[in-house]
């Protein structure tokens, strides 16, 4: 694992770690026969969870997790450190499939957890106490739902706030946000899912500035990456627009931002691509697996 500032000590400075990077069906993809999933396979080490996020106090030995992903058996496991960390809560983003719907695990067939703080905007509170089998799971008292507010900071505990703020999205079945994670001495963004960055009321660039670490929206590389579909239909930012307007950025800024929820098309996962090569090039990094970010 990777610590993205070594000058703090690992014993008791709270971080966050990256549990996945990939969209939400992961890398490889169900029904996917192109080449861009056929080698990973059989392969783990180009294997990819849907992106999820852990929050870690080694004080307190509590850890928080960001969205409950398909993959969320391996991503607890991780977090948890097989049972030497106790999750304290899950914060949700939005209804889109990779991002809550692991809290099945916590059902009855599984974990049969007790009281499990999930934290949701109202929207998609009202979306997981009207719809089974989600109901079920407050019914029987095995998560409760606690209500965030847009932009309204919530403290974790005596060393950690989030602060969800809403972003653009394809907002179905709830709105969309995304996270800002305060800690002692340094903040992170995370914004897994976003439409065009001026659909946004926000300068996503003055949020760079004004934050230490950005894990933003990099699904697509460019036009064009799905088959028989126009592309206007999931209107993320494309990897090749993000880093043009972030081009007049200082190196130092630029080094802030990491691009997560990569698609499993995005050649920005293989990191001998050419477009991957491009990006490291330009000062623009990919998240990786397991690493870590001081708070």
């Amino acid at each position: 694992m990777m610590f993205s500032n070594p000058a703090f000590p690992a014993e008791d400075t709270p971080y966050v770690i990256v549990l996945g990077i990939a969209q939400d069906g992961g890398a490889p993809h169900a029904g996917c026969t192109r080449s861009c999933c056929a080698e990973r396979w059989d392969d783990p080490e180009k294997q990819f969870s849907a992106s999820c996020l852990g929050i870690v106090d080694p004080q307190t030995n509590e850890v928080w997790m960001i969205d409950a992903t398909p993959d969320f058996p391996k991503q607890y496991h991780v977090l948890t450190q097989n049972g030497k960390y106790t999750l304290e809560g899950v914060l949700l983003t939005h209804a889109h499939i990779g991002h809550y719907t692991g809290l099945m695990h916590l059902g009855l067939e599984v974990m049969g957890a007790k009281s499990i703080p999930v934290y949701a905007m109202p929207q998609m509170r009202t979306f997981l106490e009207s719809n089974g089998p989600w109901d079920q799971l407050v019914s029987l008292d095995q998560i409760k739902l606690k209500l965030l507010g847009n932009e309204s900071p919530h403290a974790l505990n005596d060393r950690l706030t989030v602060i969800p703020f809403q972003v653009p999205h394809r907002d179905e079945y709830s709105e969309t946000v995304g996270y800002r994670v305060v800690g002692p001495s340094f903040s992170l963004v995370y914004i897994p899912d976003i439409d065009k960055w001026e659909r946004w009321e926000k300068d996503i660039n003055e949020v760079i500035l004004e934050n230490d670490y950005i894990l933003i929206d990099g699904t697509f590389f460019g036009d064009g990456e799905i088959p028989n579909r126009s592309m206007e239909e999931i209107p993320h930012p494309f990897i090749i627009e993000s880093m043009e307007r972030f081009g007049n950025l200082s190196e130092k800024e630029k080094s802030k931002v990491h691009f997560i929820h990569l698609n499993h098309t995005n050649p920005a996962l293989n990191n001998e691509s050419g477009e991957r090569k491009n990006m490291t090039l330009k000062g623009f990094k990919v998240s990786l697996r397991d690493e870590k970010f001081k708070l």
